[in-house]
């Protein structure tokens, strides 16, 4: 029962034995560990039957006791964990650490230890002697979840929650507005979710698929909800990071308040939230009461979100409304700038001071460095998100000499900035390949990298005829075992920049949570190797070790009830006949 994942940094088994856990046995948390404890006894309680007693001090006694207390001697995320004669000790440089440890100890008992009800109540249950000492390498282990698209009621978003705790995971980025739906109550604009978090129908596979579910699909958030679902998120030591999307990405907010639209251009009273996938070419009019606006969004998000970050978006901005606004047009005018790609840094960079005066931080897509497409003159901007194909770097040019964001000294009114135009604790999402996170941290930004080539997990992970709805590159899970975060042209300076990594799950081929769990797992198991564990070179890493160790964690997933993919192929039902997706063939670029 030593087959952990992730793996931890050192595990060195006992001179044979095991502490037995019985009806007698006792678990104790110290003070500062005793939501761990509470969340440990719940779920052992449920998949064991024990007791599992509440012990007032640290007992020994009997060996076959569970104690949890902090070492302050180490890292705030780090744990130890002995079992041996005198019972199971878990300590960790803080709550956290002993949580993750925790999800280790759960693993050493069996994957019985993750259902939900015991199936014998004469089994035995044990954890055999062994001491494992571990912490994590990257500060920020995100998977991105997209409920615009396809919307997750909450108990399905809860039990995400779950399923990445098991992984230890610990941020939780939350794509909560997109074209095709508004997913979060604003008070004090209730049409966000009236209107704007129905759609009349939804497309049936690619947007070149001629399937279409003709029923309205939507849902939203309540703030109530999103204070349990950030409240059991912390219980789980995970950071939920909103996404509220701007300027593009914005159809069900126009369609639901038409004079944030670009009036001049379109009537925009006419919108309805879009019904298709790729990028909207509505996107938000610039003008102050639009700021006004998303200011009081943001504020109603701030009061919903403790988290440090909060992620706005920023990309794939549709510039042909702007191009033919004369009300646009003027503004580009009155602020001095260049174009219509000056203008969207501008309107970030509102909200990066924003945000910066109010104690957060912004985070955004790597189009943040830049302005947006770089793709002027062209056809209007057609992503295919839904693919995990947003436009490669190679289809929309490469980067302007002296690398993206070449626009330098561009400010807010207000606020300091860096080389780039941004507030100084301003982070990007590194999506379209390395070089916006290469751009960034060499400019002293902090990067979450999340490459769509190596760890877009709406791509498809096989290219066999049976695969449902491929999208993308075939990403396998040997290939995303071997992805590397952090990029060899970075001095180790700013290579610290680089604050971790992120999985991104893009729904719009994935209608249930069963087809989220098919194309998430079991390559969140290998991603969440890659976020934790301090693993050699990617030519290095044992694979075939690892895959050995998956034969005990495919048990803890069925234990769990995921739909992941089988490593030989999908099953019967998993499929999608006749459902078109759209492939890329060959490797993906090196960008």
């Amino acid at each position: 029962m030593t087959e952990l994942i992730p793996a931890p940094r050192s595990l060195v088994a006992g001179p044979g034995g095991e502490v037995r856990l019985t009806a007698h046995s006792q678990l104790y948390a110290d003070t500062a560990t005793e939501g761990v404890g509470h969340w440990l006894r719940t779920v052992l309680r449920d998949a064991t039957g024990l007791p599992l007693h509440e012990g007032r001090e640290l007992d020994d006694t009997y060996g076959d006791g569970i104690g949890l207390q902090l070492d302050p001697a180490l890292g705030p995320e780090e744990y130890r964990l002995v079992s041996d004669e005198s019972g199971v000790l878990l300590e960790g440089g803080s709550a956290a650490g002993v949580f993750w440890g925790a999800q280790s100890l759960r693993q050493l008992l069996g994957p019985d230890a993750y259902r939900r009800a015991p199936l014998r109540r004469d089994r035995a249950w044990a954890v055999p002697y062994v001491t494992i000492e571990d912490a994590p390498r990257f500060r920020w282990r995100g998977l991105m979840l997209d409920v615009a698209r396809h919307f997750m009621p909450k108990d399905g978003v809860l039990r995400y929650l779950d399923l990445m705790a098991a992984h230890k995971l610990n941020v939780f980025h939350f794509h909560l507005t997109d074209d095709q739906g508004w997913r979060i109550e604003i008070k004090r604009h209730p049409k966000l979710t009236e209107v704007g978090s129905w759609r009349a129908r939804t497309k049936f596979g690619h947007r070149a698929s001629p399937f279409w579910e003709e029923k309205p699909h939507g849902g939203y958030y309540t703030q109530d909800d999103i204070r349990e679902i950030v409240a059991y998120a912390a219980e789980r030591h995970i950071s939920v990071v909103p996404e509220i999307d701007i300027p593009g990405h914005s159809q069900a907010a126009i369609a639901a308040y038409p004079e944030l639209g670009n009036t001049d251009v379109i009537d925009t009273t006419s919108l309805s939230v879009w019904d298709n996938w790729g990028i909207s070419l509505n996107v938000l009019a610039p003008t102050d009461n639009t700021l006004r606006f998303y200011e009081e969004v943001f504020e109603e998000v701030l009061e919903l979100f403790p988290s440090e970050f909060i992620h706005v978006g920023g990309d794939e901005c549709a510039k042909e409304q702007w191009k033919q606004s004369p009300t646009v047009q003027a503004r580009i005018r009155e602020l001095g700038l260049a174009d219509e790609d000056e203008l969207q840094s501008w309107f970030i960079r509102h909200f990066d001071n924003w945000l910066t005066a109010r104690g957060r931080r912004l985070i955004g897509w790597d189009e943040i460095l830049e302005g947006g497409s770089r793709a002027e003159g062209r056809a209007p901007v057609e992503s295919d998100e839904e693919e995990g194909a947003k436009r490669p770097l190679d289809e929309v040019g490469a980067p302007p000499a002296g690398g993206w964001g070449s626009r330098q000294g561009i400010r807010a009114p207000g606020g300091e900035t860096t080389k780039l135009g941004l507030a100084p604790g301003a982070a990007v999402s590194s999506w379209r390949g390395y070089q916006g996170g290469i751009t960034a941290a060499q400019a002293g930004h902090d990067v979450v990298m999340c490459p769509e080539q190596q760890v877009y997990l709406d791509h498809r992970q096989d290219g066999g005829a049976d695969e449902p709805v491929p999208i993308g590159y075939v990403r396998t899970l040997e290939d995303v075992y071997r992805f590397e975060p952090v990029p060899p042209q970075l001095t180790p300076d700013q290579a610290r920049h680089v604050l971790g990594t992120q999985a991104n799950v893009w729904t719009e081929v994935m209608e249930d949570h069963a087809r989220v769990d098919y194309q998430t797992f079991p390559r969140l198991a290998a991603f969440a190797e890659v976020a934790w564990s301090a693993l050699p070179a990617p030519a290095k890493r044992d694979f075939a070790g690892f895959e050995q160790r998956m034969t005990a964690h495919y048990k803890r997933l069925d234990a769990l009830g995921v739909a992941y993919r089988p490593p030989t192929g999908p099953l019967p039902w998993q499929r999608r006949p006749g459902v078109l997706g759209r492939p890329i063939e060959g490797a993906p670029p090196n960008v």
